[in-house]
């Protein structure tokens, strides 16, 4: 039988505290299990949630156990803002200003902070970087200032570190100095001042040991990108997508324009992402080999998902010709059908689209995804994409790539509605057409004007 999840995380904290023999009695545990589970598992997330966490620290040491249960603690531009169980941890820390929050003064007596802004290099006045430590900053200052009164400084500070690895997507200096490097420079400075009477060599031996620490952990946060089924990486990037997208959680309202819209940032944010910034390394750790092997299951996954995003656009961007050429945009539902409903099984476009052999060339992979659909289920999203697997059958891989440069000029105004669909397949074109005047009822009469206008 499955243990409900603030059970796993009251384990967790015990287990951790117990390893590194501090004095944290169980029912300190259990606040802090419930501090973790109200910040993480709300309504607005959809992949920075306690599961998770639990897919990270098998087999992971009691101060890497830590850093898991609080490294996304804090999502500030997700959650709008701190949720009420982390608002009293993080007091005086920032200040609002033109949107954006800006370090405060740090008082002499607030160690905690100090030393989370001297691992991650923040000074006082300084605007927070949204997409380079903001949220990891205050989740460490979070955990820094629950843990200092109950572990030994050294592990506290290593659990900092451990989060401050997990700033995601860092470039490689031009001189091959990875984010690692830097931090453990950081810590250098930080154990001469908390330890002065350390020997430089044991102060080295600390640092290296909690930096391998460190980047083993932040690799294990973004394994999904070594996934050996391209399927379950673009399961979880479908959660991200899920998660980091407001409009999508008006499910049956969001319009195709949102939805097109959502699906191309995600692939231009892919399609620029270098896959050796995506894992990290330090002194050997991971070796050579896994270093290549990562990076190359990097390589493999993020061109997989960005085919899958551009497939789906193009496959989307003709509803879109069709809506716009009729009307104007609407929500997807109006063309697509519902993705659930309270009457039963919505009617949806592809049950009145007819069966079509593969036609060209096409990456079975890619195919059989979008006919079974993705691993994990979406609350915003089908997982199969039917109408995909219908023109990624009648197109095939190039011919969809085709489609979607012809579909990025009608999205730019270059070329019209009616003549982006005059230079697709007509008796694809014709199919759909046919089946989405049997979803929108109310557009019906107009597509069958526009089936006239292209033949």
């Amino acid at each position: 039988m499955a243990i409900a999840t603030i059970n796993r995380l009251i384990t967790l904290f015990d287990g951790a505290f117990k390893a590194l023999a501090a004095p944290v009695c169980l029912a300190e545990s259990e606040r802090l299990a419930m501090v973790v589970q109200f910040a993480m598992d709300s309504r607005v997330r959809a992949y920075h949630t306690s599961a998770h966490i639990f897919g990270l620290v098998e087999g992971l040491n009691p101060r890497q156990v830590l850093a898991a249960l609080f490294h996304d603690l804090v999502y500030y531009q997700l959650d709008g803002g701190f949720p009420e169980s982390t608002a009293d941890l993080l007091q005086g820390v920032v200040r609002v200003q033109e949107g954006a929050l800006v370090l405060q003064p740090i008082a002499p007596d607030d160690t905690a902070l100090a030393l989370c802004a001297a691992v991650f290099n923040f000074q006082p006045g300084q605007v927070l970087p949204l997409y380079e430590g903001l949220n990891e900053f205050l989740s460490a200052v979070a955990a820094a200032r629950v843990l200092s009164d109950r572990l030994e400084v050294m592990d506290m500070l290593a659990v900092v570190a451990c989060i401050e690895a997990t700033i995601p997507f860092r470039p490689t200096a031009m001189d091959g100095t990875f984010s690692a490097d830097i931090l453990a420079a950081r810590l250098n400075r930080v154990c001469q001042g908390l330890q002065p009477d350390w020997p430089a060599e044991v102060r080295q031996a600390y640092v290296d040991k909690v930096v391998r620490e460190g980047v083993q952990f932040a690799n294990r946060d973004v394994g999904s990108f070594a996934y050996d089924d391209p399927g379950l990486f673009l399961s979880s990037t479908w959660l991200l997508i899920d998660e980091s997208n407001a409009p999508l959680t008006r499910v049956g309202v969001y319009t195709l324009r949102q939805y097109r819209d959502v699906l191309m940032r995600m692939e231009t944010f892919l399609g620029m992402l270098n896959p050796e910034s995506v894992f990290q390394r330090y002194q050997g750790t991971p070796s050579e080999q896994e270093w290549t092997h990562l990076c190359a299951a990097a390589t493999h996954n993020i061109a997989f998902a960005c085919d899958f995003l551009d497939a789906k656009v193009a496959s989307m961007a003709l509803i879109e010709a069709l809506a716009l050429a009729t009307g104007s945009d609407c929500p997807v539902s109006m063309f697509l059908g519902d993705i659930r409903s309270t009457q039963g099984r919505p009617d949806r476009v592809h049950d009145f689209l007819p069966q079509v052999p593969i036609c060209a060339e096409v990456d079975a992979d890619l195919l059989e995804i979008f006919e079974k659909g993705r691993n994990l289920a979406s609350q915003n999203d089908l997982a199969a994409s039917p109408l995909t697997a219908f023109v990624y059958r009648h197109l095939g891989f190039e011919g969809t790539r085709k489609t979607l440069r012809h579909a990025r000029d009608m999205f730019v105004g270059i070329t019209t509605p009616l003549a982006f669909l005059q230079t697709q397949n007509p008796e694809m074109v014709r199919a759909i057409i046919q089946a989405c005047s049997r979803i929108a009822l109310s557009r019906s009469a107009a597509l069958q004007e526009l089936q006239r206008a292209l033949e």
